[in-house]
């Protein structure tokens, strides 16, 4: 959060933002699950501006072996910003702000995944950010549910993640790279819809209480549509997986019979 320039307007006259938005319309969204054959479950998001990637790998052995935990599984998330993914190119190797954000998307996709069924392993989640935009955090953690979910990992439901801020002393939802930079405030959310659950809730800048309670309700609003665009990638997928599972059945039906 930062000083505005004197030459950049965040809000016209009209109400609408730099890229022509209103206050509660969010960025172009797609999701795209299965992205990567190697890994067990995989997704790919596209968030405006922001490409991100998420694998995940497991349940399998937990390394080093200190870390296991003989009741449940660790969920373990590595998130890494591409030097290529920022106008400035960034250093290589995790800092202090990636290790943070894995940190808290780890602790918010533990709440959701059964680590029960899993004891003394590990589910490593890796997410790649390959084009930065502002909100990778929430795109982040909204690709890497969809990665679990493609996995097969039992889940009480998916995370969706969605930032409000205020800019130009308005609430805004799903702030741009200039809102983020020169913006007054940005809350960065993660919602269980199943259960009105938040799981991931942090603030930076100012608010009123008033400006507060109506950022946390317009983010998660724009959870729920963050959700649903989740949920039909998944859909999508399970279409293609059972389409490829019904080709092989009638593939191999007639080799038997000429056997």
């Amino acid at each position: 959060m930062g000083g505005t320039p004197t030459d950049l307007k965040l809000i016209d006259e009209n109400g609408r933002r730099l890229d022509g938005r209103l206050p509660d319309e969010m960025r172009p969204l797609k999701i795209e699950a299965g992205v990567l054959s190697r890994a067990d479950g995989s997704a790919y998001v596209e968030w405006g501006l922001n490409k991100v990637m998420a694998a995940v790998y497991g349940p399998r052995e937990c390394h080093p072996r200190h870390l296991q935990n003989p009741e449940r599984a660790l969920v373990q998330c590595n998130y890494n910003m591409a030097s290529f993914s920022v106008d400035d190119r960034k250093r290589p190797g995790p800092d202090r702000r990636s290790h943070e954000i894995s940190k808290i998307i780890s602790e918010a996709l533990t709440h959701v995944v059964f680590t029960e069924y899993f004891p003394r392993t590990s589910i490593d989640v890796y997410i790649e950010v390959l084009q930065a935009n502002a909100g990778t955090r929430c795109a982040g953690l909204t690709a890497a549910s969809v990665a679990l979910a493609d996995a097969g990992v039992p889940m009480r439901d998916l995370v969706a993640s969605c930032a409000a801020g205020k800019v130009a002393d308005t609430v805004v939802v799903d702030l741009a790279k200039e809102e983020d930079n020169f913006g007054q405030a940005d809350i960065p959310l993660g919602y269980v819809p199943r259960t009105g659950e938040i799981v991931l809730l942090q603030m930076d800048g100012d608010l009123t209480s008033d400006q507060f309670n109506k950022g946390i309700s317009m983010a998660m609003e724009g959870c729920k549509k963050v959700y649903e665009v989740q949920r039909d990638a998944l859909k999508r997928r399970y279409e293609v997986r059972s389409a490829g599972t019904e080709l092989e059945v009638l593939g191999a039906a007639p080799a038997k019979e000429g056997m």
